[in-house]
């Protein structure tokens, strides 16, 4: 690639990215988007909750965005991964695996994050699939199934009250010894939702698609679905490289304008929400490309 300059550089190729940079094609800004072509949702079969494209693979979606944002000429592409970003006093540094780097006025952080697996035999190749994030992407293909929750704390409280919603045949894995108030577990009770405090030994499933659960002290649970959350990180190490505040959860700091803490960085979709879900993080980049736009204009003028 000649042009090693640009206005904005966009790190992430995805949903939120690739909205942003429709936003800021569209604005006639010289921009680069910047991926690797593997988001975190490339083994879920389908998406859905985002109108007009409710069901399709996300690949799919990521496919039709892609080609939209291709029509901007303004807009380049790089297949690659990030792995250095640096303040300048131009802007911004982007240095790539393969060693490339590039510029630009201001830098748009739209890289996602990266899910932790649990250290259970199956549940990597179940996630995205049968072992589930999100009620709201995923919860009305699974209405009504023989569905457990693996979680603990506060947030499998709050969990169980969304997932009962949907299905009043659940269980509530806390794979160790349960975390949850005295008051907290008489209202499980009291909704007829089975706690179990079994530790787990691995899931046994077909091509992603659970058929039990198995423990270690050698019970096994029959299942059809399994909402599960993990921790994450960042992909990048915005923390460190640029000096971008995380929140105590570890997504990236932003304000009401997709703002970091650090000027002319910005940040969208899946880094710096809980609400993990295409919808959002289309809605999400569309915003941050147009202050990025703002800002770029007010500068220039």
């Amino acid at each position: 690639m000649e042009n090693k300059n640009f206005d904005v550089i966009i790190t992430g190729g995805s949903y939120s990215g690739l909205s942003a940079g429709m936003s800021l094609g569209r604005s006639l800004r010289n921009v680069l988007i910047i991926d690797n072509g593997k988001p975190c949702n490339r083994q879920t079969p389908h998406s859905h909750n985002f109108v007009t494209h409710d069901g399709k693979t996300p690949s799919e979606i990521a496919q039709l965005a892609k080609k939209d944002v291709e029509k901007y000429n303004t807009v380049q592409f790089y297949n690659g991964t990030v792995v250095k970003t640096q303040k300048t006093t131009e802007g911004f540094e982007i240095e790539t695996s393969s060693g490339e780097k590039f510029n630009a006025k201001r830098l748009i952080l739209a890289s996602g994050v990266k899910d932790i697996m649990p250290d259970i035999p199956g549940f990597a190749e179940c996630w995205g699939i049968s072992v589930i994030h999100c009620p709201y992407c995923h919860g009305y293909e699974v209405k009504n199934e023989v569905t457990g929750i693996l979680s603990n704390g506060d947030m499998a409280y709050e969990f169980s009250k969304l997932i009962f919603n949907l299905t009043k045949n659940l269980t509530l894995f806390t794979n160790g010894k349960a975390a949850l108030t005295e008051e907290q577990l008489e209202k499980l009770k009291q909704n007829k939702i089975i706690l179990n405090e079994d530790e787990i030994e691995s899931i046994q499933h077909k091509n992603g698609s659970i058929q039990k659960i198995i423990f270690k002290n050698g019970k096994e649970i029959p299942l059809q679905a399994l909402y599960a959350k993990i921790p994450f990180e960042q992909n990048l190490n915005v923390s460190d490289d640029l000096g971008c505040e995380l929140t105590e959860q570890g997504f990236i700091k932003v304000d009401m304008m997709q703002k970091t803490t650090v000027p002319g960085v910005f940040a969208c979709g899946d880094n710096v929400t809980m609400m993990r879900s295409v919808a959002n993080a289309v809605a999400q980049g569309n915003f941050a490309g147009a202050v990025v736009n703002k800002e770029l204009s007010d500068e220039e003028f």
